[in-house]
């Protein structure tokens, strides 16, 4: 089963922020164009939080990845 991400906004760095069906923020840390996502959980679920643990499963964008 794959995760579905939904955009946000955009957190102080400018990385797109994403929500699952759950309400768990994740951030793109590296959301160039051309390159995979890099995706992380944000600390203590904050919009503004660091990056946290690496998500490896299979991700889904609603309605799509946000690239630089």
């Amino acid at each position: 089963m794959k995760l579905l991400l939904t955009y946000v906004g955009s957190d102080s760095w400018d990385r797109p922020v994403y929500q699952d069906s759950d309400g768990t923020l994740y951030v793109d840390v590296d959301p160039r164009e051309g390159w995979q996502p890099h995706i992380c959980t944000k600390c203590n679920n904050e919009f503004d939080g660091e990056p946290d643990c690496p998500v490896s499963a299979g991700i889904e964008f609603a309605p799509c990845r946000v690239v630089w």
